[in-house]
């Protein structure tokens, strides 16, 4: 006697707005090159920004790319790491003092992201820090034993050979010597931010992987026209569902801190 509908195991299940009223959404989350806010949605669809907010939480979930082959690396993988978070001098006096601890990036949030040259597929993910113990167990997780990593010369990828041969460029010097740069990750990188600082203002750092997935998604079909984009991102419904107390939080362990539920609409978590 459960009630059952086309939405019932998809992003959609319980979820009391039309199934065309989805369909639009998807299509402008899949096909807006820089994202596009839960304000915007609100006004385009006629639903509050909360439903909108939440709507599009469950669609960056239905283009996550859970794929777990590993990158061949014909031409060799690109890897980089950036930090998502705002800039000190834009500070409120009273924030600053509270987030910025220490010099360097105190206060943000690290991404790191590789890139297969000959496939074009770009990966991402949010990591706890920049230190060795955190970026070789990623690179040994995605690219293919044996391959060509090219990346900076940050100290903390020495020592991945003899596991892969590595090639490394001095931004200090030069940005490109030869085929060793990491530009490719740059161009993707540059994207990301416009997600983040032209669109989001700002997103909590509890939500930042699924801001990822949908930047990574958008980049790595970009070859595809609007209507192959929404078809991707409809084939990925199927078997995810995303309820709201998992996504603010509410089932998270005691003492830890639940984010803003409406982090992805510039509620000042992290702004870029």
């Amino acid at each position: 006697g459960k009630r059952f509908s086309i939405k019932t195991n998809t992003i959609m299940e319980d979820s009391p707005l039309p199934l065309g009223t989805w369909l639009v959404g998807i299509w402008l989350e899949a096909n807006a090159k820089n994202s596009i806010s839960s304000y915007e949605v609100h006004r385009a669809i006629g639903v509050t920004q909360k439903s909108a907010w939440f709507m599009q939480h469950r669609i960056r979930l239905a283009v996550q790319n859970g794929g777990i082959e590993k990158m061949a690396a014909v031409r060799g993988v690109e890897v980089d790491e950036t930090f998502i978070g705002g800039k000190a001098r834009n500070m409120h006096a009273d924030k600053r003092k509270r987030v910025i601890t220490s010099r360097g990036p105190s206060g943000k949030a690290a991404v790191m992201g590789l890139l297969d040259r000959h496939t074009r597929e770009v990966r991402a993910v949010v990591i706890p820090n920049t230190k060795r113990r955190t970026l070789h167990p990623v690179i040994r997780t995605h690219v293919m034993a044996g391959a060509t990593v090219y990346t900076d010369a940050h100290p903390a990828y020495v020592g991945l050979e003899p596991d892969f041969v590595h090639q490394f460029v001095d931004h200090a010097e030069t940005y490109v010597e030869g085929n060793v740069h990491t530009n490719g990750l740059e161009n993707f990188w540059a994207l990301f931010k416009r997600c983040i600082k032209g669109t989001h203002v700002s997103v909590e750092a509890f939500h930042l992987f699924r801001y990822l997935d949908a930047e990574c998604f958008r980049f790595n079909n970009r070859k595809e026209n609007d209507q192959g984009r929404f078809l991707l991102a409809v084939l990925g419904m199927s078997g995810k569902r995303l309820t709201y107390k998992d996504l603010t939080g509410k089932l998270l362990p005691e003492g830890v801190p639940a984010p803003a539920s409406d982090g992805g609409a510039g509620s000042g978590g992290l702004p870029n």
